[in-house]
């Protein structure tokens, strides 16, 4: 399994980098209290397996265990990703958490099974859903249609072993790491829903910002204005 460089290998190559992770990342950044060390690491995590940067992934999936995300909740975050940035992402990140796991002594009894009882479902929400996407799209690309509805929110998003707010961070933090503007203003409101506060999913711009990069950041923060608005003003 490939690690990262150490801090004394960056500086050897790029001191104001290694300067940079030292002093405005690891000892600024993570340590904001805007958002919990377990939010930062899942948002961290995601980017990289949304984008198949497996070289820092071993130190993010022992960061994330240290910072309280479970388990489970990594389990279910990989297969989550696999929807949301594709097969292949996915299981190049599943090769590195098996190593993490084996690492760590866990094992197959501290992982979600495949069958589980679902959350309940939004009867309403989701069949307003399902059928604006049908309208839109039905005639385009069927098979995506019923694939969206039968798998993706009536079983994946429904599955206990990550709450939903997570899981909405996860797919927001995708979206904006992969430049994918267009599906930020429904995902983050879901999020918001779900319970991410406004202050909170502000932080996740400054969390991406270092691990997605400011140009991706900056073209999703009209959208993230624009939700923001839209919401304070149904909130008059």
């Amino acid at each position: 399994m490939q690690e990262p460089p150490s801090l004394a290998e960056l500086k050897s190559v790029a001191p104001a980098f290694e300067h940079y992770t030292t002093h405005t990342v690891l000892d600024g950044l993570w340590k904001r209290p805007q958002l919990t060390p377990r939010d930062r690491s899942i948002v961290t995590l995601s980017v990289l397996i949304s984008r198949g940067q497996t070289i820092e992934m071993p130190l993010h999936f022992r960061l994330a265990l240290d910072n309280g995300v479970k388990p489970a909740e990594l389990s279910e975050i990989i297969t989550h990703l696999a929807f949301y940035s594709g097969w292949a992402n996915a299981t190049a990140a599943a090769g590195v958490a098996k190593r993490i796991f084996d690492e760590r002594g866990i094992d197959a009894n501290q992982l979600p099974l495949a069958d589980v009882d679902l959350l309940p479902l939004n009867q309403a929400a989701e069949e307003q859903r399902a059928r604006m996407v049908d309208e839109n799209f039905g005639a385009i690309a069927p098979g995506v249609v019923q694939y969206t509805t039968d798998v993706l929110f009536r079983d994946v998003w429904l599955r206990p072993g990550l709450a939903p707010r997570d899981r909405s961070l996860v797919t927001a933090s995708a979206l904006v790491a992969n430049g994918q503007v267009a599906q930020i203003p429904y995902h983050l409101n879901r999020a918001m829903d779900n319970g991410l506060t406004q202050e909170e999913a502000s932080e996740v711009l400054t969390q991406l910002a270092f691990y997605a990069g400011w140009p991706n950041v900056f073209s999703a923060m009209p959208v993230f204005k624009e939700v923001f608005s839209k919401r304070a003003s149904l909130a008059r």
